[in-house]
């Protein structure tokens, strides 16, 4: 479950100044969602989202001046409810008394940004979506190969942390063993970390808990990365018939996204660390349009047709 973001958290994340409602700092903000309350300055309240934080920028400022006393302070009252988690005003606008008055009685608490409108609402909308981005953890390793974020799964025991640490070796990047934490930003992305407890470090049997930023250095480590590809280790059997063109492409999915999937099979002798890296060269390759099992697949099949041309 995403923790809960309070107005404070806007107040400590950004470069934002508080001028009034100090006392509802504590509100909950419960969507990412932000609201600039155009019609509602004229009068219209009946769609009112006062759940959301509200935006002023210049228009609505101006609009807001422009009425008179009385419609001045019925805006402010109905603007500042007992849900509005907060006003951020943008551009260092200078904010009058009467919105300041309501905002103080109902303890909705007033932001000011010497930023731009669009600069304000890009930016506060980023961190509210990543706060409020669905969440799951999956067992597994996940690490940076040549910037693939490679998810590494597999029963206990089947060599996962092991095969971490020699991509770490080679010059890699680990960015979370035996617990990886997956938030979906957007609909088609995955990102991926450490929980707090075990961040940098990689438990490998026999030997114990090593903290790889320590022994490695710094970059041998990043905090979070994208997950583009899958790869499930499993013991070698030999009654099942493994994938021998890549011409059929696997996959997996993690809450609403689906992600390219490769099985290898483990037995002594196959380095697993080297195949990883050829998987995410390859991944790579796809993604740049050069698909070589179709190729080859593709001149095969003209051979044979070439082949039976002459034979009639």
């Amino acid at each position: 479950m995403p923790s809960v973001v309070r107005t404070k958290h806007l107040l400590e994340n950004f470069n934002l100044t508080l001028v009034a409602g100090e006392d509802g700092l504590h509100r909950e903000i419960t969507t990412s969602d932000i609201s600039r309350p155009g019609i509602e300055l004229t009068g219209y309240f009946n769609y009112y989202p006062k759940e959301r934080i509200q935006l002023i920028g210049k228009t609505e400022m101006s609009y807001f001046l422009d009425l008179s006393e009385e419609e001045q302070i019925d805006r402010a009252e109905r603007l500042c409810t007992d849900i509005t988690p907060g006003i951020v005003v943008s551009n260092w606008l200078d904010i009058p008394e009467t919105l300041m008055d309501a905002a103080n009685y109902a303890g909705v608490p007033i932001l000011k940004s010497p930023r731009k409108t669009t600069r304000v609402i890009t930016r506060i909308t980023n961190f509210l979506e990543v706060k409020f981005a669905p969440t799951t953890a999956i067992h597994g390793v996940l690490v940076d190969v040549y910037g693939v974020g490679v998810l590494i799964t597999g029963s206990s025991g089947v060599g996962k942390s092991e095969t971490a640490l020699e991509l770490v070796k080679r010059g890699h990047r680990l960015v979370a063993d035996d617990s990886v934490e997956i938030r979906q930003e957007d609909y088609d992305s995955l990102i991926g970390s450490a929980p707090p407890l075990i961040e940098h470090l990689l438990e490998i049997r026999g030997l114990g808990i090593i903290n790889v930023m320590t022994l490695f250095g710094a970059g041998s480590v990043k905090n979070h990365k994208k997950i583009s590809l899958i790869i499930e280790l499993e013991l070698w059997n030999d009654h099942k018939q493994y994938e021998r063109l890549g011409i059929e492409e696997e996959t997996m999915k993690i809450m609403d996204v689906t992600i390219p999937k490769a099985t290898i099979p483990v037995r002594p002798g196959r380095n697993l660390a080297v195949i990883i890296e050829v998987a995410a060269m390859n991944f790579r390759l796809k993604r740049m349009g050069v698909n070589t099992a179709e190729e080859f697949s593709d001149q095969l099949a003209t051979m044979i047709k070439q082949g039976n041309d002459e034979m009639y």
